[in-house]
């Protein structure tokens, strides 16, 4: 009899994990890197179930998915150790082989424009670009900026944006010869903005960069077209981590990994309208594309909390993986 339970015991152990992996991936689905244990997490955001667990290497940080939808890379990152990308097929949720950087140590920031994954490499003081065509890294370019980090590349690919965390300042490097693709000649604008300046967006009309100061708990609004601060802004968010504009534009959202609250500002008065708990700290923020949710990684409290976007009120939770930080959306076309 114990021997028939325990096979029973099993048996039902090992069909709860065939449930994990036997769900085909969604059109959409939300990729949750978990620091602690390496995996990249494909959750379903109708259910906030992951679906599956796909190893993704050493310290990975950030995590962004190609325009098909098919394949995402995650940064290796070590603040500095590490060098590569993972490389993770969606499709078939199996690891593919790591990219590796050579001497580009420290990648974290990335972005997928124009065919290619485009990555800070903070060790090195440079960001680059990789193809995945020709399975090459085609591009480097050096800030000279102490630890470039996080990365934002206009679609047309003659404007790219960089925090520069321990020099506080922005980079906004514009090309001025030799069209849309990486190569030509560009240029380099330092932008100083408050110390700790490491979580950032670009406003949707692409007019304004917004970048949150962890430092001294301020954000600085950037005009695009002078490449200057118009305004900086007591918002008191100490810790910042990430900053996201909600897809209309008409709201920021603020992360701390010092605070429980995620700020919430609206972007027309510059008032902070709202401070959302949503547990001992967080990380990541990404915004649902149809700009219903907005999903958040709280670092310490090893969950996802989904914020309504509505009500601004948290929602739901997902488990994804202990010390959840770089999060991506996927639509699979």
């Amino acid at each position: 009899m114990k021997l028939r339970l325990a096979s029973l015991v099993l048996l039902a152990g090992i069909s709860g994990a065939n449930v994990l992996y036997a769900q085909d991936t969604p059109k959409d689905s939300l990729l949750v890197l978990s620091k602690a244990e390496q995996t990249l997490a494909i959750v379903d955001p109708s259910s906030l179930q992951a679906i599956a667990r796909i190893p993704v290497g050493n310290d990975p940080h950030e995590v962004i998915a190609s325009t098909d939808g098919k394949t995402a890379y995650a940064s290796n990152y070590g603040g500095g150790a590490y060098n590569t990308l993972a490389v993770v097929d969606l499709v078939s949720r199996k690891a593919l082989p790591p990219i590796d950087l050579g001497p580009l140590r420290g990648p974290h920031g990335l972005m997928f424009v124009g065919g290619k994954t485009w990555f800070t490499a903070e060790a090195a003081k440079a960001i680059g670009s990789y193809d995945p065509a020709t399975q090459k890294i085609d591009w480097i370019l050096g800030t000279g900026q102490n630890r470039t980090h996080m990365i934002y590349v206009w679609p047309d690919l003659k404007r790219i944006v960089t925090t520069n965390v321990s020099s506080g300042t922005v980079s906004i490097i514009e090309k001025t010869v030799g069209g849309g693709a990486p190569g030509g000649n560009w240029d380099e604008t330092v932008v100083r903005v408050g110390q700790g300046s490491e979580g950032f967006d670009v406003s949707p009309d692409g007019k304004e960069i917004w970048v949150a100061n962890a430092g001294d708990g301020t954000v600085s609004i950037i005009e695009v077209s002078s490449k200057t601060v118009t305004q900086t802004l007591a918002a008191d968010v100490g810790g910042a981590n990430r900053l996201k504009f909600t897809p209309d534009g008409k709201l920021v959202l603020i992360s701390s990994l010092r605070g429980p609250d995620v700020t919430i500002i609206d972007t027309g008065t510059h008032k902070t309208i709202k401070r959302v708990p949503v547990g001992h700290g967080a990380a990541g923020i990404l915004m649902q594309p149809d700009g219903s949710r907005a999903f958040v990684a709280c670092t310490p409290d090893s969950y996802v909390a989904v914020i309504d976007l509505h009500s601004l009120e948290v929602v739901g939770h997902i488990d994804a993986g202990k010390n959840p930080d770089g999060l991506a959306w996927a639509t699979r076309r």
